[in-house]
């Protein structure tokens, strides 16, 4: 009976499963699949014997990774990078998206909501070649503070500079293209809401306050479940394009020394630990914010 349903169901929608068959291809083979090589965690991983062969050590990574002297640096660095990025980042793709909604002329809309995504689809390692260009002695930055009578500053040489240089760039990168989930979620209140309110003598603050906010709530929250679960993960392309070793003591992160270790080291075994203990610790703060929320409104991601 329940083969029967399914395929009936397949039946009735088999365009809109066969648009998402490749999206189901792409997380078997570069999420699933992986999964079977987190055994080389608990292994000295030999990479010409393989996983079969390779002797089993047991814990032994995991203390390793606890007992590396530089594992609260990068712990720090990895939360710091993403709390900042929370604080500062999160609320704009908000904001931009209510901007863009009461927007009445069509084109300049159409115009500024383009503008706002292209940076998006440029590529990290042009992104971060423009910023390199513009950060240099010689560069755009360094142009206007000496012509304001100041002196140069090598700011990626100085590590008091890096997080303010890589979450300014984050932003500036993404938040037009998560406007687009606030937006979605905007074309979803009912324009009655907003037409009772006015008839009511409600201005444009007030509607954004009772009607907007309250309707792009439960959106906020799965995004910022969403956003929790990657809090020990830090896009490592960006960092490695941008850092150097001057500037470790603020740069460096657990995705970047896994990128070191792991790569360039050939220390595969701890380093899928060190993977292990990120997931781990995301899956946790995800599933205890996924029970607070369920019990103060009902939104959950599961």
């Amino acid at each position: 009976m329940f083969l029967k349903k399914c395929r009936a169901e397949m039946h009735l929608n088999k365009w809109l499963y066969l648009m998402f068959l490749p999206v189901f291809i792409w997380f078997i083979v570069f999420n699933y699949l992986p999964m079977g090589w987190m055994v080389i965690a608990f292994q000295k991983y030999d990479i010409v014997k393989g996983v079969s062969d390779s002797m089993f050590v047991g814990w032994q990574n995991f203390e390793a990774v606890f007992k590396d002297p530089y594992f609260f640096r990068l712990l720090r660095n990895t939360l710091l990078m993403n709390v900042y990025g929370l604080i500062f980042g999160f609320p704009l793709p908000i904001i931009l998206a209510i901007a863009f909604n009461e927007i009445r002329r069509k084109r300049f809309k159409k115009v500024t909501q383009t503008i706002s995504y292209l940076p998006f689809f440029i590529s990290s390692v042009v992104v971060m070649s423009m910023v390199i260009n513009f950060l240099s002695p010689s560069g755009l930055v360094n142009m206007v503070l000496n012509k304001l009578g100041m002196d140069s500053i090598l700011f990626l040489q100085f590590p008091k500079y890096f997080r303010t240089i890589f979450i300014s760039t984050g932003i500036w990168q993404g938040t037009g293209f998560s406007a687009i989930v606030y937006m979605a979620a905007l074309a979803g209140i009912p324009n009655d809401q907003y037409e009772a309110a006015t008839v009511d003598g409600a201005g444009k603050f007030q509607r954004m306050l009772y009607i907007t906010l309250p309707g792009l709530v439960p959106t906020i929250v799965i995004m910022f479940l969403i956003s929790l679960g990657s809090i020990l993960n830090v896009g490592h392309e960006r960092i490695i394009l941008l850092y150097n070793p001057a500037i470790y003591e603020t740069a460096d992160v657990f995705n970047s020394y896994v990128y070191r270790e792991g790569i360039l080291n050939h220390r595969y075994g701890y380093t899928q630990a060190l993977t292990i203990f990120q997931n781990v610790v995301g899956f946790v703060l995800v599933s205890t914010a996924n029970k607070i929320t369920r019990k103060l409104d009902g939104t959950t991601l599961w």
